[in-house]
């Protein structure tokens, strides 16, 4: 309901910014990127009542932004491990400075020279947690785990 997440968003802190996301398949494109609480509640209204990315956007995301490169993750699993390919990064925004629309993937390159060997081990650790933790539920997982990483100054 669109005047629901308009209220939550006028709920918020006028400098928390807030990503607005479409919640159905928007071929990489549903996601909105606000800078104040204004554009944000455009976004909700565009998404949901606009219907700018159609039946994908019926249900929104409101998420807190995050700064910091993101890292796509792909680990091989066999049901009682995971093994950790190299991570890659893709091209998300159109325009110089980051200042387009997400593209929806134009590119990507791996390694991703902002995943250290050490990150690589901790989220190895968290893909064979993951499917240890599977495993033991009786949810045995065999294929490709997939983990996308958002690293931020915080962690």
């Amino acid at each position: 309901d669109a005047a629901e997440a308009i209220a939550y968003v006028e709920s918020l802190d006028e400098d928390d910014r807030q990503v607005v996301k479409a919640s159905g398949l928007a071929a990489g494109k549903g996601v909105l990127l606000p800078t104040t609480k204004a554009e944000t509640i455009e976004a909700v209204k565009e998404i949901m009542s606009d219907k700018a990315f159609g039946a994908a956007g019926d249900t929104c995301v409101i998420e807190s932004f995050m700064t910091g490169p993101e890292a796509s993750c792909l680990a091989f699993c066999d049901g009682k491990t995971a093994v950790l390919m190299p991570a890659a990064q893709d091209h998300k925004r159109a325009l110089d400075n980051d200042e387009g629309l997400n593209t929806g993937g134009m590119g990507a390159y791996a390694p991703a020279p902002c995943v250290t060997p050490d990150m690589h081990k901790e989220i190895e650790a968290m893909c064979i947690k993951t499917v240890q933790k599977m495993a033991e539920r009786g949810t045995l997982y065999v294929g490709v785990l997939y983990a996308g990483m958002m690293l931020t100054p915080n962690g």
